[in-house]
Parts: structure tokens; sequence; C-alpha cells
């Protein structure tokens, strides 16, 4: 393996398989780290780690859909997982993480949390009940964050319904002395600040879209070194990079959707590289959000 040195010595067996394994394995979810993201996960570390108080501080991760918040807390969670005491028989959960539910009523929301700690969800209970159970069951598990995604969709309800959700997640974290992490597009501030209370307490984190500039270049040369080809990609060239710019616009999930394809391309062909000749128009996906951007900048112009 000593012609795979442009790839990290734990990704250089993959770059062996077959081209069907490598296609699947290129299709599989995996982490591919870069410093804005390291930032947010530190930070998170940090959040987790903190001492209880009366008002705990919480974080408010935002940007465009696409920019990899999600991926983010996944990667989160996978190094802060549940774990089980064979000695005391015990289930501590450090991290609680939901996904906030289509309507901000606190039935459902409580009901959301319940499943997310693993409990078992009796039928026919009211807000209260499930309220108090859920306060039980947190401190029971040892609970010492929660992660809301999607935390933008609470504008679907009215605003009673929205001041009183807020009020209970306030109330929660208040009540159980942790860290509130809240996450989703930029519609998601707006959310918060409806409670000011709450929004005081809220550091907030943006995942901007990607310029074409050294950050960018660094985040393809992270991906150029765990794709699985046996030829060194180009993608260090400015002009190939610029390219890559232009098809995703520098939005993240549009990245790696290129990037996978080309490499695919760049296997299936036996270039076994991502180069220019690879990068055509047909490899990016037109998808809602990029067709209205367009539209958006030719009326604009």
């Amino acid at each position: 393996m000593n012609d795979l040195a442009h790839l990290q010595p734990a990704f250089r067996p993959y770059a062996m398989l077959s081209s069907e394994e490598r296609d699947s394995w290129m299709r599989q979810d995996r982490w591919i780290g870069y410093p804005r993201a390291d930032q947010v996960l530190k930070r998170l570390q940090e959040l987790l780690s903190h001492p209880p108080r009366d008002r705990m501080p919480c974080l408010l991760l935002f940007g465009t859909t696409g920019m990899g918040k999600t991926r983010i807390v996944q990667k989160f969670l996978r190094d802060n997982r549940s774990s089980f005491d064979e000695i005391t028989g015990t289930t501590r959960v450090p991290v609680a993480a939901i996904q906030m539910p289509p309507a901000p009523w606190e039935r459902d929301f409580y009901e959301e949390l319940l499943v997310g700690l693993g409990t078992v969800l009796p039928g026919g209970l009211s807000s209260t009940a499930l309220r108090h159970r859920s306060r039980i069951a947190a401190r029971q598990l040892e609970v010492r964050m929660l992660i809301i995604d999607e935390i933008h969709s609470m504008l679907a309800g009215t605003f009673r319904e929205q001041r009183i959700f807020l009020n209970s997640i306030r109330f929660l974290a208040n009540d159980l002395r942790i860290p509130l992490v809240c996450v989703g597009t930029h519609e998601a501030k707006q959310a918060l600040m409806t409670d000011q209370q709450l929004a005081d307490r809220f550091e907030a984190c943006e995942l901007p879209a990607w310029q074409d500039d050294a950050a960018f270049a660094q985040l393809l040369a992270s991906f150029a070194s765990v794709l699985p080809l046996r030829r060194p990609s180009e993608l260090r060239d400015p002009k190939l990079q610029k390219r890559i710019f232009s098809l995703t616009e520098g939005v993240m999930v549009r990245v790696c959707r290129l990037l996978e394809e080309a490499a695919a391309r760049g296997i299936e062909t036996g270039r076994e590289r991502i180069d220019m000749e690879g990068l055509t128009d047909d490899l990016t996906t037109r998808t809602l959000v990029s067709i209205s951007d367009r539209r958006s900048r030719r009326v604009a112009g």
C-alpha cells in the first residue's frame, strides 16, 4: 500500500476493496472532521461538563439547510453514548436528544422526550403527568444536556402555543439544571427570541455556507484523504476548487454528494481520482433550494 500515501492510514485498506464494495462504503454515513465542526464539538463538550447552577448556559446552533448541523450533533452523541453500569444495574444517558415535534404542543414534547430516553410511554397521561414522569426519568438516567433538533418547527404553532412550549423547556432546564442545545435554521433565532428570559441564556453559533477560500481548500483536502481512490485527486488545484464551489455553492451536503459521485465515477472509469474531467454538471443534484436560489439571484439581477 505504499502507493496510497495520499490517504490517511486508517482508510488505505478501503482503497483495496472491489469497486462495488468501495461504492457501497462511500454511500454510508461517516464523519469527516474540519475546524469549524471541531469548534462546535468542543463547545458542546464544555457545556456537557459545565457544573450545575441556577441559570445554565445554552447554545443555539443554526444555519442554512444542508450545512451539517445534524451530522455534528450525531457525532457528539456517538462520543457521549449511553452506558450501563453492571455493578449498580443503572443506565446513564448523559445527553438526551430529540427532534422537535411538528407543532409546539407540550404533550407531544414530553412524549418525544420520554421516547428519546428509552422509557415506556403509557397512554392516556395528561401533560402534567408526562412532565412529572419526564423529570423523574431524566434524573434517574443522570441526563446532563438536552438537545432539540429542528427547533424552528415551533413556528408552526400559534403564538400562545409557542410561549407554552418555551416555558416548558425553560422549566425543564431550570428544574434539572442542565444546558439546552437547540438546532435549526435561521428561523430558529426568531423562534427563541419570543421568550426574552430564555433567549438571554443562548450563545449563538452559526454554520454559514462555505466560501471559496483556504478553509474550503482544507475541507476538500480532508475529503481527498479518506475517499478510497487509488490515485491522488487534484482537490488542491485552485481551478478544481473553484469548480467544486461553483457546483455546490458552498453548501456542505452538496459538497459531500458531489465528491461521493465524482469518486464513484473515478472508480467506475478506472481513473481512480477526482479531476476536472470528471466534474461534469450532471453530477450535481438540482434540489428545490438550489433552484430557488438561482431564480432569486436572476430576479435580483
